[in-house]
């Protein structure tokens, strides 16, 4: 559909929807960036006069602040350690675009669409903020940047977290000049020709324009914004799966009875109990069973809560950092202060990553411990082994899902190894100016590296959970399946079928796991982490 862009202009965005989230005077939430992101919505900068003209009263009074003869870090002066060296003034238009170029030495692979819109956003919402002493000329190009989807080409490594994101952030500070590549209506060009297409000038960044858009936590923020979606999502599928592996396994729904959870009072593990218990709903436990179900099942609420109450400060910390000036130094023209600071330092999306992302490899642990019980013939009650579907005749030379268990405990170990925390892992850089840095951004793609192994894992776990049971009804024709769990499971065979005899499951696994970090595999009930 057509959108209408911060001047009246007319934007090509297919597939969008209506949906506007607006920068600058509000706080945005993590849904907002998720949207962004996800292309179910453009952003608006307020219309509302009196924040723009706060905005164009910053560059102003910077701009008379310098005429002064102040010194101001980063505008007249080097960067960094080298922040003793003045620029004369006829250097002083010059260095923002020096900064950029400088900056251009990013490595790794690039950060995808949805990354980068997330940090573009992320970036934008920090800048109008109104204490950068950026022009509104440039939050519009910024804007544009994601209307428009000039998204830059932004390697993913190069950031230690401090001086912000100054390395990665300059390909965005990049397009907005006119120079590197983009991606454009589907196909790579250089940001010029972008510019040229939509029928605008590269922009010339004014004084501190260079450095309010590099120096602040725009890449690990806005991936942060990212992870908390993903594991959100895991967090609520972990307990349907769990519910679904009870049924599989014969095993009983009073684990979760709610008086167990009150009397241990930790939000999360009830919250997860209750999902628990709504899918199973309806399901009653047969005399004669076990008494005690083993731990990946029995204690499932208790794993998946931590996960459930690290989510709730995760928002909060994140959403601090989403909603800050963090750049430096930081320019109130209200009380005609330049302030010299460090809130590009990003320890709290850090340490948030760290957590979070520990959280989440317990998840895959449980998941993959859960799986074991299925396709073990010793503890999943009277299954066949490995889950096979196939005749008697086929059975001795059919092997089910051996060999997704055996994968599924790789990408448990590979996710597991990487909760050792980044954060601690401060290097003195810049001349010693640099000399304590966060290392969130790192902190940052660790935790969605293991987000991307753990949704592999819930992949494994949906397939082969689902055919466990349909074994079971094989086996036990009057098995009651509570219908929010009949639903998820037909959603499930739409992308897998029942595996009778062997056949190669990377397809559906790959299907299957899409479907989860997209978040088009919810859970069968109403519901998600907060």
């Amino acid at each position: 559909m057509a959108e209408h862009d911060l001047n009246g202009a007319v934007a090509d965005t297919p597939g969008m929807t209506a949906q506007r989230v607006v920068i600058g005077g509000r706080r945005l939430t993590i849904e907002d960036v998720v949207a962004v992101a996800h292309r179910r919505a453009a952003v608006s900068l307020n219309s509302d006069p009196a924040w723009r003209a706060r905005i164009q009263r910053g560059a102003d009074f910077l701009r008379q602040h310098l005429a002064s003869g102040a010194t101001v870090y980063g505008v007249n002066t080097g960067y960094g350690d080298a922040c003793v060296v003045e620029v004369p003034m006829h250097l002083v238009e010059a260095l923002p675009l020096q900064l950029t170029r400088y900056h251009g030495c990013g490595m790794g692979d690039y950060l995808d669409n949805e990354e980068t819109l997330a940090v573009i956003a992320a970036r934008l919402n920090s800048l109008a903020y109104g204490f950068s002493g950026v022009r509104p000329v440039l939050l519009e190009r910024v804007a544009d940047l994601i209307n428009h989807r000039v998204l830059p080409r932004i390697p993913s490594e190069g950031s230690v977290g401090a001086s912000g994101d100054l390395t990665p952030l300059s390909y965005v500070a990049a397009a907005l000049v006119g120079e590197r590549d983009v991606m454009f209506r589907g196909a790579l060009c250089s940001a010029r020709e972008a510019w040229r297409a939509l029928g605008h000038e590269p922009l010339t960044l004014a004084p501190k324009e260079g450095l309010a858009l590099m120096n602040g936590t725009a890449v690990m923020t806005g991936l942060a914004c990212l992870a908390f979606a993903r594991a959100a999502q895991l967090a609520r599928l972990a307990a349907s799966l769990t519910a679904l592996s009870t049924v599989a396994l014969d095993g009983r729904a009073a684990h979760f009875d709610a008086l167990i959870f009150e009397a241990k009072p930790h939000a999360g593990q009830a919250e997860a109990a209750a999902w628990i218990r709504a899918d199973l709903a309806g399901r009653t436990d047969t005399p004669g069973h076990r008494l005690q179900d083993r731990y990946s099942i029995r204690c499932a609420p208790h794993v998946i809560g931590v996960a459930c109450d690290a989510l709730s400060w995760v928002r909060r910390d994140v959403e601090n950092e989403l909603n800050s000036a963090n750049d430096n130094p930081l320019v109130d023209p209200d009380s005609g202060r330049v302030l010299h600071g460090g809130n590009f330092y990003g320890g709290h999306i850090a340490f948030a990553m760290d957590s979070l992302k520990t959280a989440v490899a317990n998840l895959a642990d449980l998941m993959d411990r859960q799986l074991a019980l299925l396709v073990d013939d010793k503890f999943n009650n009277g299954l066949p082994r490995n889950l096979t579907g196939a005749a008697p005749a086929r059975a001795p030379i059919n092997h089910g899902f051996k060999a997704v268990q055996i994968s599924s405990s790789a990408w448990t170990a590979e996710a597991l190894k990487h909760t050792m925390p980044a954060s601690v892992f401060s290097r003195s850089t810049e001349a010693h100016n640099q000399d304590k840095v966060s290392m969130g951004t790192i902190a940052a793609r660790d935790c969605l590296r293991v987000l991307q192994l753990t949704e592999q894992v819930a992949a494994a776990h949906t397939l082969a959970t689902v055919q466990a049971v349909q074994l079971r009804l094989k086996l036990n024709g009057a098995t009651m399946i509570p219908v929010p769990l009949q639903r998820f499971m037909s959603t499930v065979a739409g992308m897998s079928a029942f595996v009778d005899e062997d056949r190669p499951l990377e397809p559906d696994l790959r299907a299957v796991t899409a479907s989860i970090a997209a978040g088009g595999l919810m859970a069968p009930t109403d519901g998600a982490a907060a």
